[in-house]
């Protein structure tokens, strides 16, 4: 398979991301290749300085970068030869298989919209993030910032979509699905919540538990997590600033050592035609290795294909 870099993505590209695409070689079979797109001379530069051949990769030339704080639409439309409008474009025309940057996450979403599309069915993709349980194992999060407003079909959908990413990514046999609410109780919760839990008790698409609170999310309860994107957002920040404390005053041990994002590279944007992975904007390159080999791995799990058939077998169920 052909996984394709934006070499300048994040805090601290090129120099993250060549280093973590050399990384990755290790990890990958010797038919999968990487395409770094990027401004070729900075490329060179920093193969130059891992003496590694230019020849291991191959190469797309993009003279502009799309920036964090840039109005994704606008600047997909002004930047055409950015090196996520040009990743984008070679996912779209299957020049690669699947599209990895640690860039801007607004650009990253408009672009598989505009390009690859949502899954025929899908009212709107979304994110997730890996938590480490404290039993061992992980579950999912989502969504975590791409949707801060979702309605209960919509929160349907994200159980259904991290069911197949839980199953097919991570291998969790039949995972559990739950609902974060403020109380186990079906009548607990806004409104919002309380309509998703009506659409959701019944389903057959996904192994529905009912609900989970805040306290109980790292305690091996459930293996999805859903929440709207402005409640999973927030969680997750929190989480990660408590690890950011506790690695500031030496409080370590295996399991906290498992709140580290490096370890995940990143997270798929589901429910579109297409493998795309978004890395955190401070990867560092073990964090860029990591998320190339997420990307191979939601491709070889045919994520996408899954979640067509799931859709196409009882797509009005909700």
């Amino acid at each position: 398979m052909r996984i394709g870099l934006d070499v300048m993505g994040g805090d601290f590209a090129p120099v993250s991301t060549i280093a973590g695409a050399i990384l990755a070689l290790e990890h990958l079979d010797s038919s999968d290749q990487i395409v770094l797109i990027g401004d070729s001379d900075s490329i060179h530069t920093e193969l130059h300085k891992h003496n590694t051949s230019p020849d291991l990769f191959e190469i797309v030339h993009a003279k502009d970068v799309i920036h964090m704080g840039e109005h994704p639409t606008r600047a997909l439309l002004r930047k055409p030869q950015s090196s996520i409008t040009i990743g984008f474009d070679l996912l779209k025309h299957r020049h690669i298989d699947a599209f990895a940057s640690a860039g801007s996450s607004g650009a990253m979403l408009v672009g598989s919209i505009y390009s690859v599309n949502n899954i025929q069915g899908v009212i709107r993709p979304c994110t997730a993030a890996v938590l480490p349980q404290e039993a061992g194992g992980v579950s999912l999060l989502l969504d975590v910032g791409t949707n801060p407003d979702a309605k209960p079909d919509v929160l349907y959908q994200f159980g259904l979509l991290g069911s197949i990413m839980a199953e097919h990514v991570y291998k969790i046999s039949k995972p559990k699905v739950a609902l974060l609410n403020i109380g186990q109780e079906e009548e607990k919760g806004n409104i919002n919540v309380q309509a998703a839990f009506a659409l959701m008790k019944d389903t057959q698409q996904f192994n529905f538990i009912g609900n989970v609170e805040g306290r109980d999310i790292l305690r091996n309860k459930t293996d999805v997590i859903v929440c709207d994107g402005f409640t999973g957002n927030i969680l997750l920040k929190n989480i990660e600033g408590m690890f950011r404390i506790m690695m500031k005053h030496g409080l370590r041990d295996n399991y906290f050592d498992r709140f580290n994002y490096e370890q995940y590279g990143g997270t798929p944007i589901l429910g579109i035609n297409g493998s795309v992975i978004v890395g955190h904007g401070i990867s560092n390159d073990v964090a860029i290795k990591n998320m190339l080999l997420l990307a191979r791995d939601v491709y070889c799990a045919k994520v996408s294909a899954k979640i067509k058939k799931a859709l196409s077998i009882a797509p009005a169920e909700y």
